[in-house]
């Protein structure tokens, strides 16, 4: 059992590295698309993730149509302010994909068009001056939902 998280074209390391410890405790798989706007060996990144490194599965993209190409198959999700149904309003299911934009602009516009019926939101206030939350939180809170609907696989 595997939720797989993928993080579009991630800007900030600390973010990047609690998301990956989060993936590591839960045995979900992290997928980063490229350009990162960071080293993977960053110091930043490496502290946030603490020791967990060695467990997690990690896969690297050159671009998003790579990952599309490789999972032609796969259930996707995308995270986004933009979306029109709450994170809580689907079927989540074992080996689904969860993608999230980078921190400072969100997923492409292009995926907001082809794949809107999948888009999904955490409900906020809406106030033009809390814009969304944190990433690795926004993460965190959807991650568990999906990992819930799945009965939690092999989490203790």
């Amino acid at each position: 059992m595997a939720i797989n998280i993928v993080l579009f074209e991630p800007e900030i390391p600390p973010n990047t590295g609690n998301i990956a410890r989060t993936c590591a405790a839960t045995g979900s798989r992290l997928h980063l698309i490229k350009p990162l706007g960071f080293s993977i060996d960053d110091k930043h990144l490496k502290r946030a993730g603490l020791d967990y490194w060695d467990l997690l599965d990690l896969h690297l993209y050159e671009n998003i149509d790579e990952l599309f190409a490789k999972y032609k198959d796969g259930k996707f999700f995308f995270g986004t302010t933009k979306g029109k149904h709450f994170y809580t309003d689907m079927k989540y299911e074992d080996e689904c994909f969860i993608v999230f934009g980078k921190e400072t602009a969100g997923l492409p516009k292009k995926i907001h068009k082809e794949y809107q019926e999948t888009c999904i939101r955490i409900p906020m206030v809406k106030n033009e001056r809390a814009r969304s939350l944190n990433l690795s939180n926004s993460v965190n809170i959807i991650l568990y939902e999906a990992l819930r609907q799945v009965g939690f696989g092999n989490l203790v």
